[in-house]
């Protein structure tokens, strides 16, 4: 029967009466609980995770597993089990390692996807109440405002200048404004201006509907192709790391195809250079590499989670690292968002001015008390912090919204455009009351009038004078200010022309700086990062407030909206460097601050709150959020601070940085094990030399030696000294560093060359080629377990690093070397690898060549270092 009601034919009120509800009141909580049971979560259908036992198959679709299964069932074939064996417990080994970490960021990111749920406002039982999104039913009567994301199809009761921004679901750019009464059947979705639908979103106004359809019923519930989530896209770091992968794949398989012709045309066995190439191959190509990475993204997201931040997009977690401008408001992330109404100011200071003054405060407020029934201590006050403060304020003074006996005729909700609310209040059949608050300059602007013994005067100059000096006096305290005015008229429509005020007063508030600020602000200068202030606050308090977290600020560092409005590009080009503060902005002026910076070359974090801020969210390198902002500052966000603190941006900075870091510290360890491997191996079967490591030694040393570190770097703490660090250049940031490329390839031919030497002396000697190949096995595993402590730090020594804060990667390091002494000293190892057990002299040769290997490395890192500390010296 409820898909049969064409709900923009009928009127609200017949809509309510077929569902049951009532306009003034809403629904009652029995009611709620029959219609949950009956229609549901009011929540869209989404892609079931992929099951654990499918990712774990995943791992057998890689052209790597491939060549390894081929080549065990070859061998099978040709009856050398041994070595079948060998390749298939790798197989195994090295899909359980790869579903481990893939599981591993699977799951984290998908516990993230669900910490922001959405909220509405509701009137149930008569009173306002905010619930989450979900649990909105049909009959439901919900409040509509400006940055809402609709989270329901609703029949429009009452619309206000309401404008919604419909393309997600009919592609119309142009916001569309909302009417109460009936249309056509046969309107079309995009016409129909009396509905609002899920999905969409309120660009300005207000608004109350009554819920018809929920969750799968919705327009968009019914589009499937919507309803599944956009798949998180892979980051800059990781799309270059994937191609480098499968570069160096494709190049390494060439080169084992060689190794194979090569040592065929030598008269080496078939099966032994198969094996060999096949095992050259699953050492040297870096197969895990891009699910490594995605585990430290993940990770990292994690971190930044913890800290009270939360990624919305993989991508900005690898831009962080590179911010050097965060350009922030002051409230609530400077400030504690604990706004307190500390008095009034009124022209002759007389009781009845104040009341007036704590009455239109509270009347022309967006905020509401949940409870107000109960004990003040216990209200739920829900809204914006200065609404709230405002709400508080005037309930001390006896003024309640739900008590007052003035009925709403109509309102205008703040915008940053025209910067005032206002609210018309029918006072009497013949009378009726306008109230209006907003930014004082504005205010004062359209007040003419004074009030004094019940009497109107007009302001005069000196009137204006004193009550601007005021305005400065208190901003410059640090206090936000906000005026208050009022009229009296007959007329009902209120329109956005509003003068001819009577002037009632200043309302000023204060919100305590957050003891984390200061510290926060010093640690961004200490990083090499630039914080500046976008505020609609007065320049004074702006001023005020900043100096006290250690911005030394003076005024030829503040500029208002208003003068920036007046300048060319070039002009604002010219002292764009010595801007620290920017007051009484609007959101244009915020897209036009950023354009500015990028064009210089930074990259620059934006937080916003407001709808109005989300084209300067979208424009900024990081659009950073407020948890306490509307729907679409949060949906187009990269990252939401849940706490609205400054500092959670330093921390979220500092966590990006160090996922670079691990990443690195990753790539550096594989491939450099990898490049000595497939070189030793090359040379010598170029030589004509035997092989200087079986087949199966490789794949031990690749499991045991490499695979376990490998994935404990992952979880490599952050280092201490990284918001010491100037912010990388995005544009200047390759896969491979300069100290890298040394590592992996200077210092990896520089070992194989003493390998090299060890092998062809060794061979001359006439030992045994099974203890000579055990010696290499041994060299390569030792050298491999040893380095894995030089890669924990890029930028410090080994000996200035804690080398036990990674617990996993301690254990990996014994299971290598449990690993080593395994395959040297158990028998049955010693015939499944070819090893045979070592006798102590070979030892020193063997801890040597590790011991030379790191200090290789060691002195490669030095010799950066000081590079580094003697280019920031300059």
């Amino acid at each position: 029967m409820e898909e049969k009601i064409i709900w923009h034919n009928i009127s609200w009120k017949k809509a309510t009466e077929l569902l049951n509800s009532n306009y003034e009141k809403g629904l009652i909580e029995e009611e709620i609980k029959f219609r949950h049971e009956d229609f549901g979560k009011n929540i869209l259908p989404k892609e079931k995770p992929i099951p654990r036992f499918n990712i774990f198959l995943e791992q057998f679709k890689s052209p790597l597993i491939y060549i390894l299964i081929g080549a065990g069932i070859i061998t099978i074939i040709l009856g050398e089990h041994t070595n079948a064996f060998v390749i298939f417990a790798a197989v195994i080994l090295n899909s359980l390692l790869g579903f481990f970490q893939e599981d591993k960021a699977s799951r984290a990111l998908r516990g993230l996807k669900n910490v922001l749920a959405p909220k509405a406002i509701v009137l149930r039982d008569g009173k306002k109440e905010e619930i989450f999104s979900s649990e909105i039913v049909p009959g439901d009567i919900i409040f509509l405002k400006s940055g809402d994301k609709v989270p329901v199809d609703a029949r429009l009761i009452d619309s206000n200048n309401l404008k919604v921004d419909e393309s997600v679901l009919t592609g119309e750019y142009l916001p569309c404004l909302k009417i109460t009464g009936t249309l056509p059947k046969e309107t079309p979705l995009a016409d129909r201006d009396n509905m609002v639908y899920m999905g969409t979103i309120i660009e300005d106004g207000k608004g109350l509907a009554i819920v018809t359809n929920t969750g799968i019923n919705t327009e968009i519930g019914k589009i499937t192709s919507l309803v599944k989530e956009t798949k998180e896209e892979k980051t800059p770091y990781q799309k270059r790391v994937s191609s480098f992968s499968k570069t160096i794949g494709i190049i390494m398989v060439i080169i084992c195809i060689a190794i194979f012709i090569e040592g065929m045309l030598t008269g080496a066995k078939f099966v032994e250079m198969l094996t060999t190439a096949v095992a050259v191959a699953v050492a040297i190509i870096p197969e895990g590499l891009p699910v490594t990475i995605t585990v430290i993204l993940a990770l990292g997201m994690q971190r930044i989670f913890k800290r009270k931040g939360l990624v919305r997009k993989l991508v900005a977690v690898e831009t962080l690292g590179s911010t050097s401008i965060i350009a922030t408001d002051k409230t609530g992330t400077l400030t504690e968002g604990r706004m307190k109404v500390v008095g009034v100011f009124t022209p002759f200071s007389k009781e009845q001015e104040k009341s007036m003054v704590y009455k239109t405060i509270v009347l022309c407020s967006e905020a509401f008390i949940e409870n107000p029934e109960d004990k003040p201590k216990n209200w739920k006050i829900r809204g914006m912090s200065t609404e709230k403060a405002l709400i508080l304020a005037g309930a001390k003074a006896g003024f309640l919204k739900n008590n007052s006996e003035e009925v709403l005729i109509s309102e205008i909700p703040f915008s940053s455009d025209y910067k005032y609310s206002a609210s018309l209040r029918k006072k009497s059949q013949k009378e009726n009351i306008l109230y209006v608050k907003g930014a004082p300059e504005i205010i004062l602007e359209k007040s003419k009038y004074l009030m004094f013994n019940n009497k109107k005067i007009k302001i005069n100059k000196n009137n204006r004078e004193s009550f601007n000096k005021e305005y400065e006096n208190l901003t410059s305290k640090g206090y936000r200010v906000l005026g208050v005015g009022y009229k009296k008229q007959k007329e009902t429509f209120l329109g956005q022309e509003i003068n001819d005020l009577i002037f009632a007063g200043f309302v000023f508030l204060e919100d305590p700086v957050r003891k984390k600020a200061k510290k926060a602000i010093q640690t961004c200068y200490q990083a090499g990062m630039r914080p500046i202030i976008i505020t609609g606050d007065h320049k004074l308090t702006a001023k005020a407030v900043v100096r006290k977290i250690g911005f030394n600020v003076e005024d030829k560092n503040i500029l208002e909206g208003k003068d920036l409005e007046k300048m060319s590009d070039s002009e604002f080009d010219k002292i764009i460097n010595n801007i620290q503060i920017y007051a009484r902005v609007e959101p244009k002026h915020k897209l036009r601050i950023v354009k500015a910076w990028q064009e210089k070359g930074e990259v620059v974090a934006m937080t916003g709150d407001g709808i109005n801020d989300a084209p300067a969210l979208k424009q900024a390198d990081i659009g950073i959020g407020l948890g306490s902002g509307t729907e679409v500052a949060k949906e187009v966000a990269d990252i939401v601070l849940l706490t609205d603190d400054f500092s959670v941006i330093v921390a979220a900075v500092e966590e990006g940085r160090a996922i670079i870091d691990n990443i690195r510290k990753v790539i550096t360890y594989l491939l450099s094990d990898s490049f000595t491997e497939v070189i030793l191996i090359g040379v010598s079967i170029f030589a004509g030399f035997p092989l200087p490591i079986t087949a199966a030694q490789i794949l031990w040393i690749n499991l045991m030696e490499d695979g376990l570190p490998d994935v404990a770097l992952a979880f490599e703490p952050k280092e201490k000294d990284l918001m010491k660090q100037k912010p990388r250049n995005r544009n200047n940031n390759p896969l491979l560093t300069k100290e890298m490329k040394i590592i992996i390839f200077i210092i990896g031919l520089i070992t194989d060359l003493i390998l090299l030497g060890i092998f062809m002396w060794l061979l001359k000697q006439d030992y045994n080629i099974e203890y000579i190949r055990t010696i290499i096995f041994a060299c390569l595993a030792m050298d491999s377990i040893s380095y894995i402590f030089s890669c924990k730090s890029l930028r410090k020594n080994i000996w200035h690093i804690d080398i036990f804060n990674n617990k996993l990667l301690i254990v990996s390091w014994f299971l290598g070397l449990i690993g080593l002494f395994s395959a040297l000293y158990v028998p049955f190892l010693n015939n499944l690898l070819g090893t045979i057990p070592l006798p102590f002299s070979s030892w020193p040769l063997i801890i040597s060549l590790a011991v030379i290997n790191t200090a290789l490395i060691e002195s490669v890192k030095y010799y950066f270092i000081k590079k580094d500390k003697l280019k920031n010296d300059y």
